[in-house]
């Protein structure tokens, strides 16, 4: 048998928050929120605003009524992205199987590392050890034999923690945990577990897999697996992206069509040149919504060509907002996202439709082509399909 895996999953603990006491470090201690202006949602929350029950993508009005004593900081967004790459960097130079989760936080495989780098909880201590040390923040690390149980030890050990979960200790570890904790496990999922009187992950685990499947379906199946600590999945280190989106939370509550359709154009704009910038195409567009009480809503549609046009994700997303028929409430929220993505191999897909009005589907790519490029070169020069350009000074006048 060979050595087992060592994987190690590092998490910036309060990331966005951290990044600004960089530079306000009397705010250190204290209850801080990073959010934007308006009717904007919780970024990030430093520990002490959480304890007053605060959490990410909360709205911030919700926030500051939980935590009034909390202080609201704008993001900085090309700060943050700035550190991530310089840690992601850093991650590098301890192995070349490294999968970016997310801007603050990745899975490492380490395996390889033992003789170079020590064992593994030697590993950890360096890992944390270097992050404070170049980059004045925390990181929590949860190591273990596999990704899922490495990502659940570190969420036990934040904040600016160390967990070392052994093979040999894995399932004593697990079974210890509530079901909550394992992946895939989300709010209707555990009340339907607590129903079935399984609490525990070892509750999960002892019943029987046929019982699981039969009420959960494949789920079922895959619960059982990680409550007895299986799990397959490697370490990507070349994640590909499964989707690209882009949304508004608007000031006010929206209820015309045609201000929805026109921000849908915005939004359809905006991911269609991240698909191009990026080499890929969506294969599916997806519409979200979310009302003015909160509640929200998506719907798809599967495209017949792959496609990087904002025109035709604009089409897609808008014959999905007219397919609802009359909304029940204004929208507060609004999204289009690019999903089932595929590489780019260069050609222009005519898109044909029963109407034949996509037969200039290779020239309006071309032109939003341009348009990038215009926008590479002249970032502060306005160009875009007029009802936008419109728009936008019907909101700046």
């Amino acid at each position: 048998m060979g050595r087992a895996p060592i994987i190690a999953h590092a998490d910036m603990d309060a990331f966005y928050v951290e990044a600004e006491l960089l530079d306000k470090p009397e705010l250190r201690g204290r209850k801080v929120i990073v959010a934007g202006e308006g009717r904007s949602v919780v970024l990030s929350a430093s520990y002490q605003a959480r304890q007053d029950g605060v959490r990410s993508a909360m709205p911030l009005r919700r926030a500051v009524q939980l935590s009034p004593e909390s202080v609201v900081i704008p993001p900085q967004m090309h700060r943050y992205r700035s550190l991530s790459a310089q840690i992601m960097e850093y991650f590098d130079t301890l192995t070349d199987r490294k999968e970016q989760v997310s801007v603050d936080e990745a899975f490492l495989d380490l395996t390889g590392a033992v003789r170079r780098l020590g064992t593994p909880e030697q590993m950890g201590q360096m890992i944390r050890a270097d992050i404070r040390q170049r980059f004045g923040l925390p990181v929590t690390v949860g190591i273990a034999d596999r990704k899922f149980i490495a990502k659940i030890a570190s969420t036990r050990a934040k904040p600016d923690g160390l967990l070392l979960v052994p093979p040999d200790q894995r399932l004593s570890f697990l079974h210890s945990l509530p079901v909550t904790a394992l992946w895939g496990v989300g709010g209707r999922t555990a009340e339907a577990l607590h129903q079935m009187g399984l609490r525990t992950v070892e509750d999960l685990a002892v019943t029987p897999r046929e019982t699981l499947q039969r009420r959960f379906g494949a789920t079922g199946e895959q619960l059982h697996d990680l409550a007895w600590g299986h799990d397959p999945r490697q370490v990507e280190p070349e994640r590909t992206e499964k989707s690209i989106g882009a949304e508004e939370t608007f000031a006010e509550d929206i209820s015309s069509t045609d201000q929805l359709s026109v921000e849908l154009l915005r939004l359809s704009h905006k991911v269609a040149s991240r698909l191009r910038a990026a080499g890929l195409r969506a294969g599916t567009v997806s519409l979200k919504l979310r009302w003015r009480d909160f509640t929200a809503l998506s719907r798809s549609h599967a495209l017949q060509h792959p496609t990087q046009s904002a025109a035709e994700l604009h089409s897609t997303a808008r014959s999905l907002l007219l397919g609802l028929g009359q909304r029940p409430q204004p929208v507060r929220l609004i999204g289009v996202r690019a999903e089932k993505l595929t590489d780019d191999d260069g050609a222009v897909q005519l898109s044909l439709t029963e109407t034949g009005q996509d037969a200039h589907a290779g020239e309006r790519l071309a032109a939003e082509r341009a348009l990038d490029a215009v926008a590479g070169r002249f970032p502060t020069v306005k160009a875009g399909p007029a009802s936008l350009l419109r728009s936008q000074d019907r909101r700046s006048s």
